[in-house]
């Protein structure tokens, strides 16, 4: 079977490697580096549990080829904490139980850092459009709103407290 070289970062470090050309990202992601993270829910790219991060955007891993992803630089939801703790987008999903099973909040904790990154102070109807590719069957969606405004909200304290800090 032909194998095609790949080469792109993943959470950071840079990742190599011979795939076969129609490999998905997200079995390449879960089975080749071992990152269990992204979860694969219909394979169909309706339910969004498998989006990571691939140069800014959440994008449906299950639809995109790992060769498509050459050159990229992707983060999958392993990446998000830090040696300090969870990111805050992690941190705001635990305290606001927004996630439940836990299947989906991976695609969710993507769709949330595309979303803050564009619009660190979006409404509830931002937040509802930046969610509405991703399917939970256990939150309702409310705690999830919540945990996403609560992460926009700390995003932007710690921006303030980051350029008040003494140089």
């Amino acid at each position: 079977m032909m194998k095609t070289a790949i080469s792109f970062t993943v959470n950071g470090r840079t990742r190599e490697a011979f795939v076969p050309p129609r490999m998905l990202l997200s079995d390449f992601i879960r089975h080749e580096l071992e990152l269990p993270g992204t979860h694969v829910g219909c394979e169909h790219g309706v339910c969004g549990s498998c989006n990571v991060i691939v140069d800014g955007k959440a994008v449906r891993s299950c639809l995109m080829f790992a060769v498509q992803a050459d050159g990229s630089d992707i983060t999958t939801v392993e990446g998000y904490s830090t040696d300090a703790g969870l990111h805050p987008i992690q941190q705001a999903f635990w305290e606001e139980h927004g996630l439940q099973c836990g299947f989906c909040t991976p695609g969710m904790l993507a769709a949330a850092k595309e979303l803050l990154a564009a619009n660190p102070d979006p409404s509830d109807e931002d937040i509802r459009e930046a969610i509405s590719g991703n399917l939970c069957r256990c939150t309702g969606y409310e705690f999830i709103i919540n945990a996403i405004r609560s992460a926009g909200k700390a995003m932007r304290e710690a921006d303030i407290q980051n350029t008040l800090q003494p140089v």
